[in-house]
């Protein structure tokens, strides 16, 4: 054999590293504790821009505004979904991937943990004076009887007792495994509450003016949000009637026009046989039915307007929600389509005053957000086709496409417009087109609806978490050794939790002070 071959046949074989090997890696490290606590923060990071945009389930009008402030800025929201965050595709692989890397913890924990439950304390070692805690006394009796009497003192301090020819071993301390353990089953019981949450619970919102009513049906949403289980059956059959809204504004001070109360009068049936009965909708007191809770989320001015047509007929009558342009002082912009008008359709570009007072220039601006002087400013009239028979959906708070707006044909703008109307006021229209007139006005609240099954389990297993993490880090694994020889008593003492050995030197003081107690009385 030549010098190459022998040197060839001694080199060790290169290592596979083939798609078996891979998929093991993989799994190692996505179900470590690092991993784990890498996604844990992920999840957390990811929840701050649900709190910090809006999101249609919760505030459609709000994102509705920044379209309209911002519509670039929105644009690249919506690309990366951040105006769905919690139902986006980003958020959810992060939330798969921390439940899978939970459940690869949780298994290999558990099997260890019950390995350690079975597990004996372990012999006393011969030398304990090597101990970190070490210890010694007379205990007047024969060797036999002491060690009795010893065991008996650790097991009555709640310790796990193994004894031996002139030894006692003890141990204590496994709530702290305890507790680990199930601070990570309780994460795995909140992603599974939420999970089934998502599954078989659902969200809406909806607008209601004064004096109108809603029920619980899919139809009656403005935008519903139901789960991949729930049908039109799951909905509990309620309804109610708003009749009145009232908001409690500051008056004086620093703080002038700030809200400091929202209240919603309703009339609620829980059921179509049960009894109309009131209740007082406030922020963050939601109604609640059946699981099913109700909250009330914004509100805003809806005026009420009456057109006449061309041929004298009232084409259009009721209030009309304004999305609100200045939350200081709740100017509202309004937009009023008649597709009904003849001899041609009608649309209006309104803006609502709350408190409506003149400035210097003649323009007219709101100096308070409470209803003191209601007026309405009419920015704009225009006659045409406004597109709303088309087919093609279209939003009550834009009078129309920019394409559609293009072709139709203004009749108020510029100088032609007239001064705020007040109440009861009203407005002709140059060449016999109509009239609108301003006749009240009325408040809008917006609701959302949530059921969510998941809400008591999450509640139930994020207090178990707290718990658990508790024992985890307030409890430590101790243990004790006793060897008695002579008459002659040695004790040693060490813990196995890191950083926890200046609290152990009181507690082993006083198992050994238990320890050698004279009698059989045992004391604590």
């Amino acid at each position: 054999m030549s010098v190459e071959e022998l040197e060839r046949k001694r080199a060790p074989e290169r290592a596979s590293f083939g798609p078996v090997a891979w998929a093991r890696w993989v799994w190692r490290t996505l179900t470590s504790m690092k991993t784990a606590l890498i996604l844990l923060f992920l999840l957390a990071l990811g929840s701050v821009p649900g709190s910090l945009v809006p999101q249609r389930g919760v505030e459609p009008d709000k994102v509705a505004r920044l379209y309209e402030q911002s519509p670039a800025l929105a644009a690249w929201y919506d690309r990366f979904q951040l105006f769905e965050v919690f139902t986006s595709v980003w958020f959810a692989a992060i939330y798969l991937l921390l439940f899978t890397s939970l459940i690869g913890c949780v298994i290999p924990r558990t099997a260890t943990y019950v390995r350690e439950l079975r597990r004996k304390p372990p012999a006393a070692p011969k030398n304990l004076s090597r101990l970190p805690h070490t210890a010694a006394f007379e205990t007047g009796l024969d060797d036999g009887p002491a060690v009795e009497q010893a065991a008996r003192r650790l097991r009555r301090l709640r310790f796990r007792v193994v004894t031996g020819d002139g030894w006692v071993s003890a141990e204590k301390g496994y709530l702290r495994e305890t507790g680990n353990l199930f601070f990570h089953v309780a994460l795995l019981g909140i992603l599974l509450a939420i999970a089934g949450g998502s599954l078989y619970g659902y969200r809406g919102n909806v607008l209601v003016v004064e004096g109108d009513g809603f029920a619980n049906t899919v139809a009656a949403y403005d935008r519903f949000f139901p789960g991949s289980q729930v049908s039109a059956e799951s909905l509990e059959p309620f309804s109610f009637q708003l009749q009145d809204f009232k908001v409690a504004y500051q008056v004086t001070g620093d703080k002038r026009g700030q809200a400091l109360d929202y209240s919603a009068h309703l009339r609620v049936n829980d059921s179509p046989q049960a009894p109309a009965r009131d209740y007082d909708l406030k922020v963050n007191d939601p109604l609640e039915i059946d699981g099913t809770q109700t909250y009330l989320i914004g509100n805003g001015y809806a005026p009420v307007f009456k057109v006449t047509d061309g041929k004298g007929q009232v084409a259009f009558e009721g209030p009309v929600a304004c999305l609100i342009e200045d939350k200081a002082t709740m100017t509202s912009g309004c937009v009023v389509k008649v597709p009904d008008a003849q001899p041609s359709q009608l649309g209006f570009l309104l803006r609502f005053l709350p408190t409506s007072v003149p400035l210097t220039d003649g323009n007219h601006a709101s100096a308070f957000p409470g209803e003191l002087n209601p007026e309405v400013q009419v920015l704009g009239a225009f006659s045409g086709d406004l597109g709303v028979r088309s087919g093609k959906p279209q939003s009550v708070y834009e009078l129309a496409e920019p394409e559609v707006l293009k072709k139709l044909k203004p009749v108020l703008m510029g100088t032609g417009m007239p001064k705020p109307l007040a109440v009861g006021q009203a407005v002709d229209l140059p060449g016999g087109l109509g009239k609108l007139e301003y006749t009240g006005v009325k408040e809008w609240i917006t609701l959302q609806m949530a059921y969510d099954p998941g809400r008591m389990p999450a509640l139930l297993a994020a207090g178990t978490a707290v718990v658990a993490i508790a024992l985890s880090l307030m409890i430590r694994r101790r243990r004790v050794f006793v060897r008695i020889a002579g008459g002659r008593a040695e004790v040693g003492g060490l813990t196995r939790t890191e950083g926890s050995a200046t609290g152990f030197a009181e507690e082993f003081a006083e198992i050994v002070k238990v320890l050698s107690a004279a009698g059989d009385k045992d004391v604590r």
